[in-house]
């Protein structure tokens, strides 16, 4: 009977931690500043347009919702987003990765 008590309680205890989010990695945005080099190219130049694939504006990504931020990063990752560049890049990242650098970026003005 114990046994079966404490594995109810085990149980429960693992569902809350999974469905609270408690158990969810944050972002670390100063892991991603160790990483940025691959974004800075584009999204670090003020004004900066590309030609790849079609002359556009980059967009600025300082300061931007972090959940934005992680769609966004997931949509690319996923093909949801078409931008080569990008989802050549997001293709790259971890599901940690990508939550640091939304933290980094969410937390920066600017580009």
């Amino acid at each position: 009977m114990k046994q079966k008590i404490m594995m109810n309680l085990l149980l429960a205890t693992s569902m809350f931690l999974v469905f609270s989010g408690a158990a969810q990695a944050e972002g670390d945005a100063a892991a991603a500043k160790e990483k940025n080099s691959m974004c800075l190219g584009c999204h670090g130049i003020p004004d900066w347009r590309t030609a790849f694939p079609t002359v556009y504006h980059v967009p600025k990504i300082g300061g931007q919702s972090e959940q934005y931020l992680i769609d966004a990063l997931n949509q690319y990752k996923n093909g949801e987003r078409s931008h080569p560049s990008m989802k050549a890049l997001a293709e790259s990242l971890s599901e940690q990765d990508i939550k640091d650098f939304a933290a980094y970026y969410a937390g920066t003005a600017g580009n």
